[in-house]
Protein backbone atom coordinates (compact mmCIF):
# COMPACT_ATOMS: atom_id res chain seq x y z
CA UNK A 1 0.00 0.00 0.00
CA UNK A 2 1.47 3.40 -1.23
CA UNK A 3 0.55 6.96 -0.76
CA UNK A 4 0.99 9.17 -3.25
CA UNK A 5 3.08 12.99 -2.67
CA UNK A 6 3.78 15.32 -5.43
CA UNK A 7 7.27 14.38 -5.84
CA UNK A 8 7.60 11.04 -3.91
CA UNK A 9 5.69 8.01 -2.66
CA UNK A 10 4.84 7.28 0.76
CA UNK A 11 5.39 2.97 1.53
CA UNK A 12 2.57 2.27 4.18
CA UNK A 13 4.02 -0.92 4.20
CA UNK A 14 3.99 -0.88 8.06
CA UNK A 15 1.59 1.60 9.80
CA UNK A 16 2.61 5.17 10.29
CA UNK A 17 2.29 7.53 12.81
CA UNK A 18 1.33 11.09 12.36
CA UNK A 19 2.15 13.62 15.32
CA UNK A 20 -0.01 16.69 15.61
CA UNK A 21 1.40 20.34 15.80
CA UNK A 22 -1.18 22.85 16.76
CA UNK A 23 -0.72 26.26 15.90
CA UNK A 24 -3.96 27.54 18.07
CA UNK A 25 -5.01 28.72 20.85
CA UNK A 26 -7.62 26.41 21.63
CA UNK A 27 -6.63 23.19 21.08
CA UNK A 28 -9.12 20.77 23.23
CA UNK A 29 -6.00 18.61 24.38
CA UNK A 30 -4.35 21.77 25.67
CA UNK A 31 -0.97 21.48 23.52
CA UNK A 32 -1.73 24.57 21.35
CA UNK A 33 1.10 26.68 20.83
CA UNK A 34 -0.67 30.06 19.63
CA UNK A 35 1.48 32.38 18.21
CA UNK A 36 5.00 30.74 19.43
CA UNK A 37 6.32 29.13 16.18
CA UNK A 38 9.55 28.21 18.31
CA UNK A 39 7.59 26.15 20.69
CA UNK A 40 5.66 24.66 17.54
CA UNK A 41 8.74 23.73 16.08
CA UNK A 42 10.58 22.14 18.76
CA UNK A 43 7.62 19.76 19.49
CA UNK A 44 7.55 19.07 15.61
CA UNK A 45 11.77 18.13 15.98
CA UNK A 46 10.82 15.70 19.21
CA UNK A 47 8.17 14.46 17.02
CA UNK A 48 10.32 13.30 14.58
CA UNK A 49 12.79 11.82 16.83
CA UNK A 50 10.39 9.32 18.52
CA UNK A 51 9.10 7.95 15.78
CA UNK A 52 6.77 10.31 13.35
CA UNK A 53 6.62 10.26 9.67
CA UNK A 54 4.28 12.90 9.24
CA UNK A 55 3.85 16.08 10.75
CA UNK A 56 -0.06 17.45 10.70
CA UNK A 57 -0.16 21.40 11.59
CA UNK A 58 -3.02 22.99 11.75
CA UNK A 59 -3.86 26.62 12.33
CA UNK A 60 -7.75 26.00 13.21
CA UNK A 61 -9.17 24.24 15.85
CA UNK A 62 -11.74 21.88 14.69
CA UNK A 63 -12.89 20.63 18.40
CA UNK A 64 -16.83 20.87 19.14
CA UNK A 65 -17.49 24.44 19.64
CA UNK A 66 -14.87 26.05 18.16
CA UNK A 67 -14.83 29.38 16.95
CA UNK A 68 -13.80 29.34 13.05
CA UNK A 69 -10.37 31.47 11.95
CA UNK A 70 -10.25 33.44 9.13
CA UNK A 71 -7.81 32.45 6.24
CA UNK A 72 -5.54 35.16 6.72
CA UNK A 73 -4.64 34.27 10.22
CA UNK A 74 -5.04 30.22 9.55
CA UNK A 75 -2.34 31.23 7.03
CA UNK A 76 -0.11 33.09 9.22
CA UNK A 77 0.30 30.53 11.76
CA UNK A 78 0.89 27.22 10.28
CA UNK A 79 3.03 28.92 7.01
CA UNK A 80 5.86 29.99 8.80
CA UNK A 81 5.80 26.54 10.91
CA UNK A 82 5.68 24.41 7.50
CA UNK A 83 8.47 26.78 5.97
CA UNK A 84 11.25 26.40 8.76
CA UNK A 85 10.37 22.70 9.02
CA UNK A 86 10.60 21.86 5.27
CA UNK A 87 14.07 23.83 5.29
CA UNK A 88 15.51 21.05 8.04
CA UNK A 89 13.51 17.77 7.69
CA UNK A 90 12.45 15.45 4.78
CA UNK A 91 9.66 14.15 6.82
CA UNK A 92 6.16 14.62 5.17
CA UNK A 93 4.13 17.42 6.19
CA UNK A 94 0.63 17.92 6.21
CA UNK A 95 -1.86 21.11 6.62
CA UNK A 96 -4.82 20.63 8.69
CA UNK A 97 -7.60 22.69 6.94
CA UNK A 98 -10.51 23.12 5.30
CA UNK A 99 -9.58 26.16 3.27
CA UNK A 100 -8.44 26.01 -0.43
CA UNK A 101 -6.06 29.22 0.06
CA UNK A 102 -4.77 27.83 3.08
CA UNK A 103 -4.24 24.43 1.14
CA UNK A 104 -2.26 26.58 -1.63
CA UNK A 105 0.04 28.38 0.77
CA UNK A 106 0.93 25.74 2.69
CA UNK A 107 1.77 23.77 -0.63
CA UNK A 108 3.99 25.82 -1.72
CA UNK A 109 5.26 26.58 1.60
CA UNK A 110 6.41 22.62 1.57
CA UNK A 111 3.28 20.98 2.85
CA UNK A 112 3.26 17.67 0.44
CA UNK A 113 -0.48 16.34 2.38
CA UNK A 114 -3.74 18.18 2.94
CA UNK A 115 -5.76 16.85 6.40
CA UNK A 116 -9.35 18.44 5.22
CA UNK A 117 -12.07 17.20 8.00
CA UNK A 118 -14.51 18.68 5.73
CA UNK A 119 -13.05 15.99 2.33
CA UNK A 120 -12.37 19.16 -0.15
CA UNK A 121 -16.11 20.51 0.18
CA UNK A 122 -15.84 23.85 0.02
CA UNK A 123 -15.70 25.51 -2.81
CA UNK A 124 -12.26 25.60 -4.73
CA UNK A 125 -10.68 22.83 -2.52
CA UNK A 126 -10.64 20.09 -5.52
CA UNK A 127 -8.89 22.25 -7.45
CA UNK A 128 -6.41 23.27 -4.53
CA UNK A 129 -5.63 19.69 -3.54
CA UNK A 130 -5.45 18.75 -7.71
CA UNK A 131 -3.11 21.52 -8.40
CA UNK A 132 -0.57 21.03 -5.77
CA UNK A 133 -0.17 17.52 -6.24
CA UNK A 134 -0.64 17.01 -2.82
CA UNK A 135 -1.67 13.70 -0.82
CA UNK A 136 -5.23 14.41 0.66
CA UNK A 137 -7.03 13.05 3.83
CA UNK A 138 -10.64 12.98 3.67
CA UNK A 139 -12.72 12.78 6.66
CA UNK A 140 -16.08 12.46 7.54
CA UNK A 141 -17.93 14.78 9.79
CA UNK A 142 -21.72 15.28 10.32
CA UNK A 143 -22.14 18.89 10.61
CA UNK A 144 -19.46 21.38 11.09
CA UNK A 145 -17.02 21.79 14.16
CA UNK A 146 -19.22 24.39 16.14
CA UNK A 147 -22.63 22.41 15.92
CA UNK A 148 -21.60 18.79 15.09
CA UNK A 149 -22.45 17.44 18.95
CA UNK A 150 -25.62 18.70 19.30
CA UNK A 151 -27.78 16.19 18.04
CA UNK A 152 -25.73 14.03 15.61
CA UNK A 153 -28.28 11.25 14.49
CA UNK A 154 -27.50 8.08 11.96
CA UNK A 155 -29.24 4.56 11.09
CA UNK A 156 -26.47 2.40 10.13
CA UNK A 157 -23.16 4.67 11.27
CA UNK A 158 -20.52 2.35 9.47
CA UNK A 159 -23.01 2.14 6.12
CA UNK A 160 -23.53 6.14 5.63
CA UNK A 161 -19.62 7.09 6.60
CA UNK A 162 -18.58 4.57 3.97
CA UNK A 163 -21.16 6.02 1.70
CA UNK A 164 -20.33 9.07 2.42
CA UNK A 165 -16.22 8.44 1.97
CA UNK A 166 -16.69 6.65 -1.61
CA UNK A 167 -18.83 9.87 -2.80
CA UNK A 168 -15.94 12.27 -2.03
CA UNK A 169 -13.31 9.39 -3.25
CA UNK A 170 -15.36 9.78 -6.50
CA UNK A 171 -15.82 13.53 -6.74
CA UNK A 172 -11.49 13.47 -6.15
CA UNK A 173 -11.65 11.50 -9.40
CA UNK A 174 -14.22 13.52 -11.63
CA UNK A 175 -12.01 16.47 -10.35
CA UNK A 176 -8.74 15.33 -11.64
CA UNK A 177 -6.95 13.94 -8.34
CA UNK A 178 -6.03 10.10 -8.52
CA UNK A 179 -7.30 7.45 -5.90
CA UNK A 180 -3.06 7.07 -5.27
CA UNK A 181 -3.35 10.52 -3.44
CA UNK A 182 -6.18 9.57 -1.05
CA UNK A 183 -6.62 8.37 1.86
CA UNK A 184 -9.62 8.09 4.23
CA UNK A 185 -10.99 8.84 7.97
CA UNK A 186 -13.77 7.83 9.40
CA UNK A 187 -13.76 11.05 11.79
CA UNK A 188 -14.35 9.65 14.80
CA UNK A 189 -15.61 12.61 17.55
CA UNK A 190 -16.98 14.58 14.35
CA UNK A 191 -20.54 14.80 14.47
CA UNK A 192 -20.96 11.76 16.16
CA UNK A 193 -21.78 9.90 19.64
CA UNK A 194 -20.29 7.04 21.41
CA UNK A 195 -22.10 4.61 20.36
CA UNK A 196 -21.22 5.89 16.89
CA UNK A 197 -17.55 5.42 17.66
CA UNK A 198 -17.55 2.83 19.14
CA UNK A 199 -19.43 0.96 16.26
CA UNK A 200 -16.73 2.41 13.61
CA UNK A 201 -13.55 1.26 15.50
CA UNK A 202 -14.93 -2.08 16.10
CA UNK A 203 -15.51 -3.08 12.52
CA UNK A 204 -13.80 -0.79 9.97
CA UNK A 205 -14.10 -3.40 7.26
CA UNK A 206 -16.39 -1.86 5.24
CA UNK A 207 -14.07 1.30 4.84
CA UNK A 208 -10.68 -0.76 4.31
CA UNK A 209 -13.28 -2.10 1.24
CA UNK A 210 -13.04 1.24 -0.23
CA UNK A 211 -9.32 0.91 -1.43
CA UNK A 212 -7.63 3.58 0.14
CA UNK A 213 -5.05 3.66 3.08
CA UNK A 214 -7.18 4.69 6.63
CA UNK A 215 -6.15 7.02 8.66
CA UNK A 216 -7.33 7.56 12.09
CA UNK A 217 -7.58 9.93 14.87
CA UNK A 218 -8.47 9.25 17.94
CA UNK A 219 -5.78 10.78 20.39
CA UNK A 220 -7.14 11.49 23.42
CA UNK A 221 -10.39 12.43 22.30
CA UNK A 222 -14.15 12.86 24.30
CA UNK A 223 -15.16 9.41 23.45
CA UNK A 224 -12.20 8.13 25.95
CA UNK A 225 -13.53 10.37 28.50
CA UNK A 226 -16.91 9.26 28.28
CA UNK A 227 -16.06 5.53 29.07
CA UNK A 228 -13.04 5.89 31.56
CA UNK A 229 -14.01 9.57 33.44
CA UNK A 230 -10.59 11.07 32.34
CA UNK A 231 -9.75 14.87 31.37
CA UNK A 232 -7.81 14.80 27.84
CA UNK A 233 -4.35 14.86 29.40
CA UNK A 234 -5.12 11.19 31.11
CA UNK A 235 -6.39 9.66 28.20
CA UNK A 236 -2.89 7.91 26.54
CA UNK A 237 -3.84 4.38 28.11
CA UNK A 238 -7.34 4.31 26.57
CA UNK A 239 -6.06 5.78 23.13
CA UNK A 240 -3.32 3.04 22.50
CA UNK A 241 -5.70 0.27 23.77
CA UNK A 242 -8.03 1.42 20.88
CA UNK A 243 -5.23 2.06 18.83
CA UNK A 244 -3.29 -1.83 18.93
CA UNK A 245 -7.11 -2.89 17.47
CA UNK A 246 -7.22 -0.78 14.55
CA UNK A 247 -3.80 -1.39 13.67
CA UNK A 248 -4.71 -5.05 13.69
CA UNK A 249 -7.83 -3.96 11.56
CA UNK A 250 -5.22 -2.52 8.91
CA UNK A 251 -5.08 1.20 9.67
CA UNK A 252 -2.45 2.54 7.82
CA UNK A 253 -1.94 6.03 9.60
CA UNK A 254 -2.85 6.50 13.27
CA UNK A 255 -2.76 10.48 14.34
CA UNK A 256 -1.90 11.47 17.53
CA UNK A 257 -0.12 13.88 20.44
CA UNK A 258 1.83 11.77 21.93
CA UNK A 259 3.99 10.36 18.91
CA UNK A 260 6.43 7.45 21.20
CA UNK A 261 3.94 5.83 23.04
CA UNK A 262 1.71 5.34 19.90
CA UNK A 263 5.10 4.35 17.82
CA UNK A 264 5.25 1.91 20.34
CA UNK A 265 1.99 0.63 20.45
CA UNK A 266 1.44 0.16 16.60
CA UNK A 267 4.53 -1.87 16.39
CA UNK A 268 3.66 -4.18 18.81
CA UNK A 269 0.29 -4.60 17.15
CA UNK A 270 1.65 -4.51 13.87
CA UNK A 271 4.09 -7.36 14.76
CA UNK A 272 1.69 -9.41 16.01
CA UNK A 273 -1.04 -8.74 13.21
CA UNK A 274 2.26 -9.87 10.75
CA UNK A 275 2.77 -13.19 13.05
CA UNK A 276 -1.04 -13.72 12.07
CA UNK A 277 -0.49 -13.83 9.03
CA UNK A 278 -2.74 -10.50 8.52
CA UNK A 279 -0.53 -8.09 6.78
Amino acid sequence: MQLKLPQRILSLDAPLVMGIVNCTPDSFSGDGHGADPDAALMQARQMIADGAAIIDIGGESTRPGAVAVGETEEIARVVPLIAALRRESQVVISVDTMKPAVMRAACAAGAEMINDVSALQADGALDAAREAGAAVCLMHMQGRPGTMQRAPHYDDVTREVAAFLAARIAACEAAGIDRRHLCIDPGIGFGKRLDHNLDLLRALGPLQALACPLLLGISRKSLFGELLGRPANERLPGTLAATAIAVWQGVAIVRTHDVRATADAVRVAQALRINQGMA
